[in-house]
């Protein structure tokens, strides 16, 4: 891959505040769009969701996720040339008081100061997303697969 698309990576997934969350739910896909913080070294992906969601008890019975981060839409001809990666993972409920939960809730709030009561309420509860692989497409006939280790040297860009 070349340079300017492992910036563009790094950036878009720094910067997007908003992703696609696939579940499954009675055997079929399900999408949502979730608020998220990635790990700095891109080696996970925070979203904090209501038990009442759908997608929250699709990932209750099936750990098995994807997340969809896109570039912004920017107005141009093709909005297929668009960057974005689709991360494969599982995903994993945190408990409150576990190691690394504290300063994830403090980079959650950070980045979304309005959720700070959230963290209140008995049924939000924070889940980690974590890559297994994932594909990008960095433009027209830039696409790659990645490896959990190879978004993680993205992540230093």
């Amino acid at each position: 891959m070349d340079t300017q698309s492992e910036r563009l990576l790094a950036f878009m997934i720094h910067n997007a505040r908003i992703a696609a969350l696939g579940t499954i739910r009675d055997e079929a896909p399900r999408v949502s769009m979730v608020a998220f913080v990635p790990a700095a070294d891109f080696s996970a992906f925070y979203v904090h969701v209501s038990r009442l969601a759908q997608h929250t008890v699709d990932m209750q019975k099936n750990r098995q996720v994807s997340l969809m981060i896109s570039e912004t839409d920017d107005g141009r001809d093709d909005p297929q040339t668009l960057a974005r990666i689709s991360i494969h993972a599982s995903a994993v409920f945190m408990e409150n008081g576990e190691p690394g939960y504290a300063p994830v809730k403090n980079q959650y709030i950070e980045r979304f100061p309005h959720s700070a009561p959230l963290f209140k309420l008995a049924d939000f509860g924070l889940w980690r997303i974590k890559p297994k692989g994932a594909r990008y497409i960095a433009g027209f006939a830039k696409a790659y697969n990645l490896s959990p280790e190879t978004l993680q040297k993205i992540s230093k860009k």
